[in-house]
């Protein structure tokens, strides 16, 4: 009787931790607002890329994002910031390069691809970096462009891979960056804001492609949605 009791109460707390668990993994979004020199941008994180969440929660509850610049924009691709080295930075000064000492291990999903407005990990490239772990603290927003079925046929040509049809009717509606799927962890979206990040694309851009004129984030915070 006393081993039936025993069995029972641990069969009771391994459903308990597996419920929690569970909870864990599908509870409801995080949502971070992006104060920005340029207007406000609000990302929800997924819950099935939890390292890249946590981390990214462990960073705005420090400030560790405060004051650091988009030091790379391209119109029509990304908005990229996350470099510690940018804040206060000189016009002249390179970036890009600075970061936490430590990386984040790669966590690929097939339903989480490159559309406008996800938020994803950048990363060193394929040669210094082969298990394509992303960068501690560097992020960019995808802006991309809308693509015509040619379009779309060329990049599943280059890449070899299928898009799905989700995939694919996003990237004809919204646009995106199909070319960068299953190569850098997307790991959240904007919900609110997009046009803050149509408007940080369009900006003039200097070597390196910097902007000429600073476009900081001010501050992160977690918010309810």
């Amino acid at each position: 009787m006393k081993n039936i009791l025993s069995i029972s109460i641990i069969a009771l707390f391994t459903l308990f931790f597996v419920n929690c668990n569970a909870q864990k993994k599908t509870g409801k979004e995080k949502i971070v607002l992006i104060e920005t020199s340029k207007g406000n941008i609000k990302v929800k994180l997924y819950n099935d890329t939890p390292l890249h969440r946590d981390n990214f929660l462990k960073l705005v509850a420090e400030k560790y994002y405060n004051d650091v610049l988009f030091h790379r924009v391209i119109k029509n691709f990304m908005i990229q910031s996350g470099d510690p080295e940018s804040k206060n930075a000189k016009p002249d000064q390179m970036l890009g390069n600075g970061g936490p000492d430590y990386t984040i291990e790669a966590e690929f999903k097939a339903n989480r691809f490159h559309k406008k407005g996800v938020l994803a990990a950048a990363r060193l490239g394929d040669q210094q970096n082969p298990e394509k772990r992303s960068s501690g603290s560097q992020f960019y927003i995808v802006q991309g462009e809308v693509f015509d079925d040619a379009k779309i046929e060329m990049i599943e040509k280059r890449t070899n891979k299928k898009l799905t049809p989700e995939q694919k009717n996003a990237y004809k509606t919204i646009g995106g960056t199909p070319h960068l799927d299953g190569a850098y962890t997307v790991f959240g979206e904007v919900i609110e804001g997009l046009e803050i990040v149509d408007l940080i694309a369009s900006v003039k851009t200097a070597k390196g492609d910097r902007p000429i004129e600073d476009v900081k984030i001010i501050s992160m915070k977690v918010v309810k949605k």
